[in-house]
């Protein structure tokens, strides 16, 4: 490690890394230098001026952004020359910005207005009239106000090295400078809204808060999104009982203030009118509102009759019910109920790799390594937009470190911008060798960081849409290439593979590539099942370097689902059940007594009910529900606490921030139902607390450090580091493949999601059933 560097900052002695940025210096002292355009992680512009400071021995103001610190360099932060340069600076910015403080969203977040205040610009010396220019409407997300602009270049750099998307620009000079989305008139991006958080004043707001509250209005909850698996955090704005905004601007959780459109602004199916607020019973055929205690008792009921003669139960539980609700679930099932019929929807094989890595340490891969390992490699899943946090990861890491990403796909995916290795499965050849330098778009011949962007300076491409046996083919940057929209245009002109037989045959290819990596992650989705992972592993091993694993699935607790036993074969914390029991399917085929299903729409399709008495928790009216003889409002992950484990295994802690009339958690139903049949001592507290205790007393690898996820960390677990001797079912795998602006039922009933352009785009593209598997 190179020796600090020592220097003076305000009279105080600073040590630091060399190449470390005065103003980071300056702030790990507590010493704030503001700054407008200097975000940490991004390239450095230079362009508000805000950060100037003196610097001994040198005859100008330097920006403490883009200046080294250096042995004995002496910085002085507040003197009088640097305040004046500051105040005559914002007196510049001001020149054309309206003075709509009392109007504007940004009103007591505004980092100008928190200048202003400091500096003192009471008046203007321009008597000028203001440039001003209409409010434009990017998309349903984005509005952009171009007075209020100070063309900090914060959006556009989140959204080009951030996002890996590139969809904003800056248009014009001087005075009429402004934000310009990349189709002209409107967005056509990853709708994720990283642009309006990090922009420092109002000139980017969203269409969801806009004119809603003020930041102080709100209570801020922090708890998990509840659509994909990444375990986002994500801190609602909570007013009068209803979410008025979603971010993460604290940068607390593992996702930081990374968030997409469904941790963002995905949350408004919670007041969807057609949210179920009461029980319904099936009364001479039709569904009926009736009292809670009605519908528990006819439930209990008919739980303790089909007990006492003997019939017969399934349970099908969820991938979005927390893992206190997913333990108290199967523990009634074969407790109470005697049935091992337990079953969810399975959308990763967890279970293969657990066994394969038997009596292997250290092999399961966190978010935190998808940023700091030396390698990654893709195979399958479509990252950016399936798991977008892992795609985040992977590219600040590139950023940042230089990582070396590899990808094996059947199509094009974003990683191909920056991959050393970029191999199609079962498709057109596509490029081996990275295109990009550290900094995205700079080079000739390379792409910028905007899908279907042409090469800089370069020709441009044409892909080979399976229509020609001539493969890729490169144009002018001025003719078809830069028109294509197909991210598979990011194809190296003198480096084009053969397409591989299958992913092994790929992995073959890559071998000597990766056993030169001095560490590797490898990614997976459900491409990969039973033997095949356990082949995986064994290329992992064959390499001679330390790597990790990370099986991909699909919803917000679809690996803790797994750990807690909602499986026939498998008690929780993997231990083998020793019962026979029926899966998902064979339960809807059966002639069951009862079928209990909590949280899931199994009977989509078409698909009709077998079984004598169905009951189903549900937030909406699905296609299982309305078949169901009693149904119960269930609260969705922000009406309840609890906790969930993501895809990398990480548990965290669910906060309640609102409440829904009506609805109740599904822990606090399967409680009430077990009191009503009066079995409630048996199963013990229906509480989230008390839950979670007996399961960090009796799941393996659940034994967590309670302090860590109390405060809002994660923390992963290990549940088993050994065999798991049960005939496991890998073609009971399934994933939805759900893409940004889907999300099984949730996302049918999200405004947002619905509202957005690239929503209606994407169906078209792919023209899929309606995912509609799970809350």
């Amino acid at each position: 490690m190179p020796d600090l560097v020592k220097l003076s900052i305000d009279g105080r002695e600073v040590q630091a890394a060399p190449g470390t940025l005065v103003i980071d210096a300056a702030k790990r002292e507590g010493i704030e230098v503001p700054a407008f355009c200097y975000y940490e992680g991004f390239t450095l512009q230079a362009a508000c001026r805000m950060c100037l400071v003196e610097v001994e021995k040198m005859p100008k103001l330097q920006t403490a952004c883009t200046l080294p610190v250096a042995e004995g360099m002496v910085v002085r932060t507040e003197t009088a020359q640097v305040a004046e340069a500051r105040k005559y600076m914002l007196e510049f910015l001001l020149t054309n910005h309206p003075l709509d403080c009392p109007v504007c969203d940004k009103g007591g977040e505004c980092e100008l207005q928190d200048m202003t205040f400091r500096y003192g610009v009471g008046e203007s010396r321009y008597t000028e009239l203001k440039v001003h220019t209409p409010e434009k409407q990017f998309s349903p997300v984005v509005f952009f106000d171009a007075p209020r602009c100070i063309l900090c270049y914060r959006c556009v750099r989140v959204c080009n090295e951030g996002m890996g998307v590139g969809a904003l620009g800056v248009i014009n000079r001087g005075v009429v400078s402004e934000i310009a989305p990349n189709k002209g008139d409107h967005l056509e991006c990853d709708e994720c809204g990283a642009c309006i958080d990090i922009c420092p004043v109002g000139a980017l707001t969203s269409g969801i808060y806009r004119y809603k509250a003020r930041p102080w209005e709100m209570e801020h909850v922090g708890t998990i999104c509840t659509h994909c698996a990444d375990g986002c955090k994500t801190t609602l704005g909570v007013r009068n009982g209803h979410i008025i905004r979603g971010n993460n601007r604290d940068q607390s959780g593992i996702n930081r203030e990374f968030l997409c459109i469904k941790g963002r602004y995905a949350f408004d199916f919670y007041d969807h009118p057609d949210r179920l607020q009461a029980p319904l019973v099936r009364v001479n055929g039709k569904l009926e509102e009736v009292s809670w205690a009605q519908a528990l008792k006819i439930v209990a009921d008919k739980f303790n009759r089909t007990v006492a003669d003997g019939g017969s139960f399934g349970v099908i539980g969820s991938n979005h019910t927390t893992n206190e609700e997913n333990y108290y679930l199967q523990k009634f099932a074969r407790e109470v109920l005697g049935t091992n019929n337990i079953d969810h929807r399975r959308t990763g094989d967890v279970v293969t790799l657990l066994d394969a890595l038997s009596g292997k340490e250290a092999k399961l891969a966190t978010v935190a390594d998808l940023y700091e390992r030396k390698a990654a490699l893709v195979l399958g899943a479509d990252l950016a937009l399936e798991h977008p946090l892992l795609s985040y990861q992977l590219r600040a890491n590139y950023r940042h470190h230089q990582a070396h990403i590899y990808a094996v796909t059947p199509g094009p995916v974003r990683e191909d911008k920056y991959a050393v290795a970029s191999i199609r499965v079962g498709g057109p050849a596509v490029k081996v060798g990275g295109d990009l330098g550290i900094t995205p778009g700079r080079d000739v011949g390379a792409v910028s960081n905007g899908p279907g962007s042409a090469p800089v300076g370069g020709p441009g491409v044409v892909p080979n849409n399976g229509q020609t046996s001539e493969g890729p083919r490169w144009e002018p940057v001025n003719g078809p290439g830069i028109a294509t929209g197909d991210p598979s245009g990011f194809v190296h002109p003198h480096d084009v593979s053969a397409v591989p037989a299958d992913y092994f045959a790929a992995l073959e290819s890559l071998r000597d590539k990766l056993k030169a990596e001095p560490e590797l992650v490898i990614l997976f989705d459900d491409d990969f099942k039973g033997d095949e992972i356990r082949q995986l592993v064994e290329f992992g091993d064959s390499l001679g370097i330390p790597v990790k694993y990370v099986c991909l699935v699909d919803y917000s607790n679809s690996r803790g689902a797994v750990d807690m036993g909602l499986t026939p074969e498998l008690l929780p914390g993997y231990k083998p059940s020793e019962r026979p029991g029926m899966h998902s399917d064979e339960m809807l085929d059966a002639d069951l007594s009862v079928l209990w299903i909590v949280g899931e729409n199994p009977l989509r399709n078409g698909r009709t009910r077998k079984a004598g008495f169905l009951v189903v928790h549900e937030m909406f009216l699905t296609e299982t529900a309305r078949q169901a003889d009693v149904v119960l409002p269930a609260a969705c992950a922000y009406e309840k606490n609890g906790t969930v484990t993501n895809n990398t295994g990480e548990v965290q802690r669910l906060k309640r921030g609102i409440d829904t009339m009506g609805a109740k958690p599904d822990l606090e139903i399967m409680g009430f139902i077990a009191r009503e049949m009066g079995v409630a001592a048996a199963l013990g507290p229906w509480s989230a607390d008390v839950v979670f205790e007996e399961i960090r007393r009796k799941v393996r690898g659940y034994d967590i450090p309670l302090p860590v996820i109390a405060t809002g960390g994660a923390a992963q677990t290990m549940p088993v580091n050994g065999r798991i001797p049960v005939a496991n079912r890998p073609d009971l795998v399934r994933s939805d493949h759900n893409g940004l602006f889907a999300s099984g039922t949730l996302g049918r009933y999200s405004r947002v999601l619905n509202s957005v352009l690239e929503s209606r785009e994407a169906a078209d593209e792919t023209n899929p059933s309606p995912a509609v598997l799970s809350r």
